[in-house]
């Protein structure tokens, strides 16, 4: 079983990019990951390009994002694929990016799944084999990133692909240590000073508190922060500073 690779004192903040918004540029600063969208549930070859390039100036590690044939949806509505289909839809995405950083000088670095992709896959041990399956044939040396405590992260570890136990700074959790829909009103966090708690918390105590205030252990190695958030730079911003100011260094999985 591969070792998890963090310390109390190192950690990885990831962002989900190249999905239109504006906040980019500005996010590269405060972070060490960047998840690209592969174009189809958002983006397209030329923000695949410009935002490779910018992980290239700023030293941020380059990672697929993919997610469902869906940018009406944003990828973010369940999709029922046969076992073929979705080891093609996600093996497409991760070649679309290899080629694509190989054509500029750059190197993929990890997969982390989009929306309900990575919702169902957290869930259901087939979706999360067959996510494994492909960064297996395609390069297993490529890093999944998956949510702490489920089936991707056990999947990869039967197939002996590396994996990064990911954490929310944007999103609450239920009892089970799954993410909180979307759907319900609770789903999100609002404050830069609620979600720095929520990650210290998971930093230093390996736990979160659930919606309902249970106590859930959880391993934390990278931090996700949504780039479409409403609150995305004020998030970054100061976990980035509360990290630092603790001790805790900032980098990319290895």
């Amino acid at each position: 079983m591969p070792v998890p690779y963090n310390s109390m004192h190192t950690i990885d903040i990831n962002c989900d990019l190249g999905e239109g918004f504006a906040n980019d540029a500005a996010l590269m600063k405060f972070i060490s990951s960047a998840n690209i969208a592969c174009g189809y549930h958002a983006g397209d070859k030329d923000t695949i390009k410009n935002t490779i390039e910018l992980c290239l100036e700023n030293g941020v590690a380059i990672g697929a994002h993919p997610g469902f044939n869906d940018k009406a949806n944003f990828g973010r509505t369940a999709m029922q694929l046969s076992d073929c289909e979705l080891y093609d839809l996600v093996a497409e995405q991760i070649a679309l990016m290899q080629d694509t950083c190989k054509a500029m000088g750059a190197t993929l670095h990890h997969v982390k799944p989009h929306g309900a992709l990575y919702n169902m896959a957290a869930k259901n041990a087939t979706i999360s084999y067959i996510i494994a399956g492909v960064i297996k044939e395609l390069d297993p040396q490529l890093i999944l990133y998956g949510l702490s405590n489920s089936y991707m992260i056990a999947e990869a570890w039967a197939l002996n692909i590396k994996t990064a136990s990911e954490v929310f700074a944007d999103r609450t959790y239920n009892p089970e240590g799954h993410l909180t829909p979307r759907s319900q009103p609770n789903a999100m966090i609002h404050t830069s000073e609620e979600s720095l708690a929520q990650v210290l918390n998971m930093i230093q105590n390996k736990r979160v508190i659930a919606t309902d205030q249970t106590v859930v252990p959880i391993l934390a190695e990278t931090i996700c922060i949504h780039g479409d958030g409403d609150h995305a730079i004020s998030f970054a911003t100061s976990i980035y500073t509360a990290l630092r100011e603790n001790n805790i260094l900032i980098k990319p999985v290895q």
